[in-house]
């Protein structure tokens, strides 16, 4: 241990040697190539004399760079990021001033503007520098996030090392859109080591699939997840009639609001209520705690401040140098494989060029880097429970397809991010257990455009009789990065994504994967079978006969609810079967997924879903999405769950909770040997009986509501992204706002917190 410890100081001295050493041959070089800055006297110097001013100025700088910058940029963090970066260059500037202000018998001088120009490039040399001696180094890059913990452990409550003895944290690590064959088959390729590493120890994790909802998406899985209930949310984007409003589940105020009615239903804040962090999620599951939290960025005041973890990330200008050197490169790499996806040929392909290289370059490396460097901070602060979402295979996925090499390559580097934070543990002031997760998995497949020259909002406004653009129109990506990318830059996030219909009569039809969903605005409530064939006769014969198309759900005057397939199969709902009928080959669980969709209050007049090929695991996504989720078929449904040994099995627990609530006998299925949990909400069970283990009981939301106002009083503030629905059940009658704030107090620090202080 003394020898590691001493190989680490003298790598550490040598490091800072050639930083200074590179800086102030770099403060030579400008000295010579500016007229306007000067490191000799007036009557000249020795070549000697002058580098030992060039190196007491660098040193100099060096210093107060390390103890300033800190300092100015935590006061700083209610400044824009636009602003913070023209600030950092003055600074910059008189920092340097001063530096040659300390240099002996006043050899440094520079002109203000000369200061600048020579602190910008001096900063970002020695920053390179330092990050190139260890850029590949995670050791060192978790040794930075360490000191960086401590000092603020240091101004806070503390914990001291010898409280390992307290109850284990937990950190759940959930890899978007990673399916549970994915994750087997990375593993037992050697492409995910620390994962295999895992599954092989007899003490390591195990590991099982779950099931899905019909909506196999973040924003209805991730919301169970932490908020226990994903009720009425039908799909990545749906119209709600009413208000004539699409929500989007990555947009801020429709985030807000998807909270607020899960927190309603349950009446319980959330996953992490208790001492939790959440870091690079939808929603905030009631933490205290918040980075890059997309729910809380549609509040007004301090809410908008979970972005502060961009800050507290690029704070240290090694971490900055670290990450946008692993962006430009992560650019790169994308246009050199998608030229070569298209010299290849490869199908099935979609465009990939335009702002989509900087889109994926933000998902796998700037969000990966930060939610990595917040969960890293929250484990030295010794916090309870965290929750982080990494989004960068399903980005991925989406466009170059979920068995790609493109997604492989991004899989091995959130596996060197699992075994980074595996490394904290060994460090961290409290034990933790880290639990794996993902949210739904993807279904490869050519799009539906690509595959049949018409996009599904084509083919309903010729099932409808209205005139059809010659050339198919593409919808947008359900990507959640585009959204998060316009976040962080602070621009605007469009509020809808559907085109204003022309007329009441025209339908409004939206995507999610390969689920669509079509709704009539002139059509008050849900819109019947009788009302549509009425209006539309061939509509519904057109999308059930379309070879692309799986299945429809649609509401029957005659029948309730019924499911409509090819050759005018007609199924009514409560007699769905998984192995016959139009469900047939769709996995087991899809008719019970169906039904309980069927009762939301917001599903669409016409819910449509791909066909599935069972023998190659092909749909058609009704996006520009190669790879894909959103409905049923094939892997998508199958995400997976890993978990230490010694936590309860899944299925057990569920069982328990289900004994302990008296729910035992409840028809909806929970469970299923074969399959794993079912549904987002049965997992979100496991998740919170696992936090409740080591430490006893969560506290529990009280009944008085947030803040002592009960929740017929709470107020609801306002949303400013998009006009929202008030929450079913819990509107006041006064002002018909919606009666319950969904958001615990939250506090504005940076992402890497001490203590009770740290999404």
């Amino acid at each position: 241990m003394g020898a590691g410890r001493w190989r680490r100081a003298g790598s550490a001295l040598l490091r800072v040697a050639a930083v200074w050493a590179v800086s102030t041959l770099t403060m030579l070089a400008l000295a010579g190539a500016l007229p306007d800055f000067q490191l000799q006297s007036d009557d000249g110097d020795t070549v000697t004399k002058t580098g030992f001013t060039a190196a007491w100025g660098a040193g100099a700088f060096g210093l107060l760079s390390a103890l300033v910058w800190p300092v100015v940029v935590r006061a700083l963090l209610v400044v824009p990021a636009l602003v913070l970066g023209a600030l950092v260059f003055f600074l910059n500037g008189s920092l340097l001033l001063v530096a040659l202000w300390l240099i002996p018998d006043g050899r440094g001088t520079a002109n203000p503007e000369t200061a600048v120009a020579v602190a910008a490039v001096m900063s970002a040399v020695a920053s390179a520098t330092s990050t190139a001696l260890a850029v590949r180094d995670d050791d060192a890059y978790r040794r930075r996030l360490s000191r960086l913990a401590d000092r603020r452990r240091k101004r806070g409550s503390g914990l001291a090392e010898d409280e390992r003895s307290e109850p284990p944290g937990t950190v759940f690590i959930q890899l978007d859109g990673v399916g549970h064959d994915v994750l087997v088959r990375a593993a037992a390729e050697g492409l995910m080591p620390t994962v295999a590493g895992w599954l092989a120890d007899p003490d390591g994790h195990r590991l099982t699939p779950w099931r899905t909802d019909w909506s196999s998406q973040t924003g209805a899985s991730q919301l169970a997840l932490l908020h226990g209930s994903n009720h009425d949310v039908p799909a990545f984007r749906w119209y709600e009639k009413e208000t004539g409003t699409v929500m989007v589940s990555s947009r801020p105020a429709s985030a807000l609001e998807l909270q607020r009615r899960a927190v309603a239903r349950t009446h319980d804040a959330g996953l992490l209520s208790l001492d939790g962090a959440s870091r690079g999620n939808l929603f905030s599951g009631g933490a205290d705690q918040l980075a890059l939290v997309l729910s809380m960025t549609g509040r007004l005041g301090k809410g908008r401040r979970s972005r502060a973890g961009y800050f507290a990330y690029f704070s240290d200008p090694a971490n900055a140098v670290r990450t946008a050197l692993s962006f430009v490169a992560e650019v790169g790499r994308e246009i050199g494989q998608s030229t070569r996806s298209r010299l290849r040929k490869e199908t099935p392909r979609i465009k990939r060029g335009g702002l989509y290289p900087f889109i994926r370059a933000f998902a796998t490396v700037v969000e990966r880097d930060v939610v990595v460097a917040a969960v890293i901070g929250d484990m030295f602060g010794g916090r309870t429970a965290v929750y982080a979402d990494l989004v960068a295979y399903d980005e991925v996925a989406h466009h170059s397809g979920p068995y790609s090499r493109d997604a492989d390559r991004v899989l091995a580097r959130l596996d060197r991010s699992l075994a980074l934070i595996t490394k904290i543990t060994l460090h961290t002031p409290r034990a933790y257990r880290i639990v794996l997760l993902s949210d739904h998995g993807q279904s490869v497949g050519e799009t539906f455009a690509g595959r049949y020259g018409l996009t599904l909002k084509d083919l309903v406004r010729a099932g409808c009789g209205l005139p059809v653009p010659r050339r198919a129109q593409r919808t947008l990506s359900a990507s959640e990065a585009r959204d998060a990318v316009r976040i962080a830059l602070r621009r605007p996030v469009p509020e809808t994504e559907a085109e204003p219909a022309v007329a009441a009569s025209e339908p409004v039809v939206l995507a999610s994967g390969n689920l669509g969903l079509v709704s009539f605005p002139g059509i008050g409530g849900r819109a019947s079978r009788e009302e549509l064939d009425r209006r539309h006769p061939a509509l519904l014969g057109t999308l059930a006969n379309h070879p692309g198309i799986g299945f429809l759900l649609v509401r029957s005057e005659e029948y309730g609810s019924v499911v409509l397939g090819a050759g005018g199969a007609e199924v009514p709902v409560a007699e769905l079967r998984d192995d016959e009928g139009p469900l047939a080959g769709f996995g087991p669980g899809a008719a019970d997924a169906v039904r309980r969709t069927d009762t939301f209050p917001h599903v669409a007049d016409v819910m449509v879903n791909s066909m599935y090929d069972p023998a190659t695991g092909q749909v058609h996504a009704f996006e520009e999405q190669i790879g894909s989720h959103g409905g049923l078929g094939g892997p998508q449904s199958r995400p997976f769950l890993l978990w230490p040994r010694g936590m309860t099995d899944p299925l057990d627990a569920l069982a328990a909770e289900a004994t302990a609530s008296g729910t035992a006998g409840e028809p909806a299925p929970v469970t299923a040997p074969h399959i794993g949990p079912v549904g987002a909400e049965a997992v979100h069970r496991v998740l919170r009986r696992w936090l409740r283990e080591p430490s006893g009981p969560q506290v529990p939301l009280s009944p008085e509501g947030f803040g002592g106002l009960p929740y017929a009083d709470r107020p609801f503030p306002a949303a400013r992204e998009e006009t929202v629905r008030p929450a079913v059940g819990a509107v006041r009658p006064d002002t018909g706002r919606a009666a319950v704030d969904a958001v615990p107090p939250e506090t504005d620090g940076p992402a890497v917190r001490g203590p009770r202080g740290t999404g």
